[in-house]
């Protein structure tokens, strides 16, 4: 799919920060949810063993346990220096540190890599990517995008982001996005607002809620986009 291993720095969150990050409910969880950008969390991982149904894609899956596992090792060290420089720019709540935090980052990796085999079998893990996804319309209750949207507008254009948003909102009628915020600057994308007015002028609520989580501090958003 023209991606490179390299490109990638994997970071994966747990079923309890995407139940915060998303304002989840357990009629939420209950539902047939997809996770796009999935990565290595471990949301996928946690759900399904508690009987539920989630779908992840993500370009990610293309590779093996073995070229994963590679590197996270070789990236790990270099996100945690990065947090430790910037720490100031997190609320050291739910972590005491960013140490504490790699730790949870990390073990929710494992977690992913333990199901990642059986879940590619089973198809709970897809080898795709926005803004096209080989999924019917309204095949899901939910669709989910931790940390890609939004926080990568210096990487991925206004038209990308209309365009990934719209293609959630055809396999959903209820679209989430976290967080709202450019990278690790702490300001909002510049995208949120006209994406906002794209949406609202093709007929869909289109709203900025609050949500029970905020690590980095501002991002206590997200997006909410639901077929009226």
């Amino acid at each position: 799919m023209g991606l490179r291993l390299e490109q990638i720095v994997p970071w994966g969150r747990s079923l309890t920060e995407y139940i915060q990050m998303f304002d989840l409910s357990e009629t939420d969880l209950q539902s047939n949810i997809l996770d796009c950008g999935g990565g290595p969390a471990s949301f996928n991982a946690e759900l399904t063993q508690q009987g539920h149904s989630v779908i992840s894609c993500d370009p990610i899956y293309q590779f093996s346990v073995a070229e994963i596992q590679q590197r996270i090792d070789e990236t790990y060290d270099v996100v945690l220096s990065k947090v430790e420089a910037t720490r100031d720019n997190f609320i050291w709540k739910t972590f005491r540190s960013p140490k504490e935090m790699g730790q949870s980052r990390m073990n929710s990796m494992q977690n992913f890599l333990q199901d990642f085999p059986i879940g590619f079998q089973q198809g709970r893990y897809q080898t795709c990517e926005l803004p096209n996804l080989p999924f019917a319309s309204k095949q899901f209750n939910l669709a989910l995008c931790s940390h890609l949207l939004f926080l990568y507008s210096d990487q991925l254009s206004l038209e990308f982001h209309l365009a990934s948003i719209l293609e959630m909102c055809r396999l959903s009628a209820d679209v989430r996005v976290f967080p709202l915020l450019l990278n690790m600057t702490g300001e909002m994308s510049p995208f949120v607002d006209p994406i906002i007015q794209a949406l609202q002028a093709q007929g869909y609520s289109a709203t900025i809620q609050q949500v029970p989580y905020e690590f980095q501090r501002g991002g206590n958003q997200m997006l909410r986009v639901r077929t009226l």
